[in-house]
């Protein structure tokens, strides 16, 4: 019964879940702002800011994680 229930449900994670170090940066994240930013004296105004910010340099940061990097790539010379 579990070898049948475990493929599945690692199938409807997969859904949802697609790069489990990008999910837990930004749990991780949200975590820490929501923990620590009621003891930074900052305006209101910036809590969206560095909430909009922080999110936006994890989600650059592993999107340039995953562009492959091959030497010459970019100078290859393409000929139809």
């Amino acid at each position: 019964m579990m070898r049948r229930v475990t493929p599945v449900l690692r199938e409807l994670l997969g859904l949802f879940v697609d790069d489990a170090a990008f999910a837990l940066s930004v749990l991780a994240w949200l975590a820490g702002f929501a923990l620590l930013l009621p003891q930074v004296p900052l305006p209101i105004s910036w809590h969206g800011v560095l909430l909009f910010g922080g999110l936006a340099v994890i989600l650059i940061w592993h999107c340039l994680r995953h562009i492959p990097h091959r030497a010459g790539y970019a100078s290859r010379d393409v000929r139809p």
